[in-house]
């Protein structure tokens, strides 16, 4: 059975893409810590992040460092923090969180709210500075 981030990329659950390419995909966190908290998830379905080839990996954290830097141009701060947990969900994937402290990144803490239209904006803003446009 697939993934809950598989059925994403497919297409079968909805989502707010902000990156992707032929292996990988990156749409919001639908309980964001942060506006711009992302996750980036390899579209092959594999359980465990360090399951990853050595390869597949390297490709991964240079396509999460674009849109990092995507996220950082959208929504201006201190640095966008990365944090790799994958026990919520069996299929590999990270979270790119935009931060001004240490404190921002507390995922047991209380989330963002966003309004559907907001969520869709944040991605379409984060989308636009991933393409350069």
């Amino acid at each position: 059975m697939a993934t809950i981030f598989t059925r994403i990329i497919r297409g079968e659950i909805p989502s707010y893409r902000c990156a992707e390419n032929e292996e990988f995909y990156a749409f919001l966190d639908i309980n964001p810590m942060r506006r711009g908290h992302t996750l980036v998830v390899p579209k092959r379905e594999v359980d465990y992040f360090f399951d990853l080839t050595d390869e597949e990996i390297g490709r991964m954290q240079v396509f999460a460092k674009r849109v990092a830097h995507a996220i950082r141009e959208a929504f201006p701060c201190r640095k966008v923090a990365q944090a790799v947990l994958g026990l919520e969900v069996n299929h590999a994937h990270v979270h790119l969180i935009p931060i001004d402290s240490e404190g921002d990144v507390r995922f047991s803490g209380p989330k963002v709210e966003l309004t559907p239209e907001e969520m869709q904006q944040t991605a379409d803003a984060i989308l636009r500075c991933f393409e350069g446009k």
